[in-house]
């Protein structure tokens, strides 16, 4: 019983002691790019600021190229978003300090295009891989709207390859997409060996330059200066077919549409044309009066001479023989396989005479001819039925029920 005693003496005695505190416990987090950030304009981040933002080099070469393919600045959060470099996670963690307007993707569009306030214009089938920027504003696009159809291009290699990739560029909404599409002289579909997709761009070949004459440069000698196989062949076709073998200035350089306006002027101070590889040229004068050539009666030997290859000019010929004759000079651009900017070169010069072009009624055109010409073999079984009943050609043309680009072209060969 004593020991017992004992016991809970020493044991009241320990608890009734004061107790010593227990140390806090501070967790110490990581830092963190979040707790750091201020609010910022992304269009004036220099790249080691969007570094310190918490990206990597490649991603930042990445942005600032996206950002130079969308007009050389971000209009939007949403814009910004849409580039492939930021994920929604990232996104969202930078957002809440972007010094840039919230607009959603159709009102980012409006803003942008402001295409409801001036109508485009389209004459007729067109490669809008010829197309430079004053050719897009003629159409109807703004200045800035042109420099970034034209940087599009340019990104994807110098060509649109195709309608799909066409419509991915974001300067052009769904509506004007929509009005161009018809005329678009493009495959639908994009190669299955098309490589470029997203932001992926090569990087930048750093060349090192000569004084060079770019009238005896081959092949080899300008993909030494950073030009693809396929770039070197079309400047050296240029210089050889188009400008029957010689550059003959500057311009007619800088007008080659595979050399960029930024990569003729790395060039420009090493360019150094010889009178005398000009002079070679100059001698080699054309036969035919090409101001006095009538574009109906033009020969495939006369076409050859101007510079059009043998396909081209079958294409050209061909297609002026189906039609019995071109009413205008837009139908010779809308020809297929051609070269399309010698082509417009030639109907700069060369006269066209309508005068011996056969047009008919929809009455009393022969039947052989209304099934072999290209504008109305497709209907001809329609018009041959409608007109033994209705021998008026404004109420055939109301059966036939015809798309408006299709009458108009059936209107230039009829009476």
């Amino acid at each position: 019983m004593v020991i017992l005693l004992t016991i809970l003496l020493a044991f009241q005695q320990y608890t009734s002691r004061n107790k010593e505190p227990f140390p806090d416990i501070k967790f110490i987090a990581g830092t963190s790019v979040t707790a750091n950030l201020t609010d910022f304009n992304p269009n004036i981040l220099t790249p080691e600021r969007w570094q310190k933002l918490g990206f990597s080099e490649k991603q930042v070469s990445t942005i600032l190229k996206y950002k130079d393919i969308v007009g050389g600045a971000f209009t939007s959060k949403e814009q910004l978003k849409k580039c492939y470099a930021i994920s929604d996670e990232k996104f969202e963690e930078i957002k809440p300090f972007i010094l840039l307007p919230e607009v959603s993707a159709k009102d980012n569009s409006k803003c942008i295009n402001n295409f409801e306030k001036k109508e485009i214009i389209v004459s007729g089938n067109f490669n809008p891989d010829l197309k430079t920027s004053h050719d897009w504003i003629k159409m109807g696009f703004s200045e800035r709207q042109a420099e970034a159809i034209i940087k599009y291009k340019n990104y994807l290699g110098g060509s649109f390859i195709s309608k799909e990739k066409f419509k991915e560029c974001f300067i052009i909404s769904q509506e004007n997409y929509n009005k161009l599409k018809p005329y678009l002289l493009l495959p639908s579909k994009t190669p299955e060996n098309f490589k470029t997709s997203g932001f992926n761009y090569p990087d930048k070949i750093k060349v090192q330059y000569y004084t060079f004459d770019p009238n005896r440069l081959d092949v080899e000698g300008w993909k030494a200066f950073g030009f693809s196989d396929k770039q070197a062949q079309t400047i050296v076709n240029y210089r050889d077919k188009n400008l029957h073998g010689s550059f003959k200035n500057m311009d007619d350089i800088q007008k080659c549409f595979v050399i960029s306006a930024e990569k003729f002027q790395e060039m420009r101070p090493f360019i150094k044309l010889n009178p005398e590889t000009i002079k070679k040229v100059e001698i080699q004068q054309e036969k035919t009066d090409f101001s006095k050539t009538d574009l109906n009666t033009i020969t495939f030997k006369q076409l050859i001479e101007f510079g059009l290859d043998e396909k081209s000019a079958g294409s050209m010929i061909g297609f002026r023989k189906k039609l019995r004759g071109f009413v205008n000079k837009q139908q010779i651009l809308d020809t297929y396989n051609i070269d399309k900017e010698l082509v417009q070169k030639l109907i700069s010069i060369a006269p066209l005479d309508t005068s011996n072009v056969p047009k008919y009624t929809l009455t009393d055109a022969p039947e052989d001819w209304l099934k072999d010409h290209p504008y109305f073999k497709y209907s001809a079984d329609k018009i041959i039925f409608y007109r033994t009943t209705y021998p008026d050609d404004k109420k055939i043309l109301k059966f036939l029920k015809l798309k408006p680009e299709y009458e108009e072209r059936m209107k230039l060969y009829l009476k």
